[in-house]
């Protein structure tokens, strides 16, 4: 179990609530355990929805959202599911931005489209990083490590019978199918990491800075973009979008020798459209922190067999166990670790599990919000 003194000091730093949900479906607002916090079971518009969020970093640097209801600003507009989820790296400022702003941008978008489409949604991404640079810009002179600062941001909407699953990053979204022939739940991965490890992504970079032969570079045995970051999209990250943040008086180590141009970074997501069948049972959205520790298919193993209530929970789980047997420990070892410490055994996890049931307009308004501050701030409400 977790010291008496730790609990104390991690208790005042979740605060869980929620918009709308009622507290006598699963467990209300969210409750939590030493570093990890839940919410075992909500309902929103297609069915129900599992949440969970266990802290490694001194500051949890993840923040997440389930918003269900309106899609649009305009009154009367159809309902849907909106699903973020968005690792910060650096600093938890750019994703608790993006948590705020985000889904905002969507509903702003979509009013005036007058419907949902990928080219909303990359627009909301466009201005959330709009915004979050001109703050950059604000804020430069007297915190000038905020241009250090980003956010991997996945998004997924559910919405008339269609799902957009939208990525930029490396976290991963994954939808369990069945299979009509063998009625077995497979793993169909929806999104696809923007990491320099993978090679198509390192071509990409190339293509995109053809002049510039140290784009990706080998470091410390991985593979990092100009040789700092593996990612190669992300919301933030001003000092690898904008050269007038790659100075002083910013920090040495994040400073290019060469000035650049153009932007060595994107914020614009890659999107994936598809018509939901009867066939798709549920779908799994998870920070990179849960996939070091499983598989896709391992993944959609544990959600098919178990009980749908607190199965996020479940999930991390599973994959705490994994980090501490491969470091030749048990899980109730691993839990007594304190956060700080905790990261050199796993990363910051986030997991949303969204089953797709029959759509129920007469679904309850759902906002609710995970994440950590710069003084521990927890769950807020939307």
């Amino acid at each position: 179990m977790v010291s008496a003194t730790i609990r104390r000091i991690v208790s005042p730093c979740w605060r869980p609530s929620s918009e709308g949900d009622s507290s006598r479906y699963g467990d209300g607002s969210g409750r939590s355990d030493g570093l990890l916090w839940y919410k075992d079971s909500g309902r929103h518009v297609t069915g129900e929805f599992s949440m969970a969020v266990v802290q490694a970093n001194n500051l949890l640097e993840d923040h997440s959202q389930v918003e269900s209801g309106p899609m649009s600003l305009i009154e009367g507009s159809p309902h849907g599911t909106f699903v973020g989820v968005y690792d910060g790296h650096g600093g938890p400022e750019t994703a608790r931005f993006v948590n705020d702003r985000l889904f905002k941008h969507i509903k702003k978008f979509t009013a005036e489209n007058q419907a949902m489409s990928a080219d909303v949604i990359t627009k909301a991404f466009l201005a959330t990083e709009e915004e979050f640079l001109a703050l950059v810009k604000k804020q430069w002179q007297h915190k000038p490590q905020i241009a250090s600062v980003g956010a991997c941001c996945l998004v997924g909407v559910i919405y008339n019978g269609e799902l957009y699953t939208a990525n930029a990053g490396d976290s991963r979204a994954v939808l369990g199918r069945m299979d009509e022939a063998t009625k077995e739940v497979k793993a169909v991965q929806l999104s696809y990491e923007h990491n320099a490890s993978l090679e198509s992504v390192r071509e990409e970079l190339r293509s995109l800075h053809p002049d510039d032969p140290q784009i990706v570079m080998m470091k410390h045995t991985v593979w990092r973009v100009k040789g700092l970051i593996q990612i190669s999209r992300s919301i933030g990250d001003a000092y690898l979008k904008k050269k007038e943040f790659n100075q002083a008086p910013l920090l040495p180590k994040f400073r290019l020798a060469e000035p650049f141009e153009t932007p060595i970074l994107k914020a614009e997501p890659t999107i994936q459209v598809q018509k939901l069948e009867p066939c798709d049972q549920f779908l799994i959205f998870a920070s990179d922190g849960l996939w070091e520790h499983m598989s896709n298919q391992e993944a959609v193993d544990i959600v098919q067999s178990g009980a749908r209530n607190g199965v996020a929970k479940k999930l991390i789980k599973s994959a705490l166990c994994e980090a501490a047997k491969k470091r030749e420990m048990r899980y109730s070892d691993l839990k007594k670790i304190d956060r700080g410490v905790r990261r050199h055994f796993h990363d910051d996890i986030t997991v949303i599990v969204v089953y797709l049931d029959s759509h129920n307009s007469r679904a309850p308004t759902v906002s609710i919000k995970a994440g950590g501050g710069d003084f521990g701030t927890g769950i807020v409400n939307g």
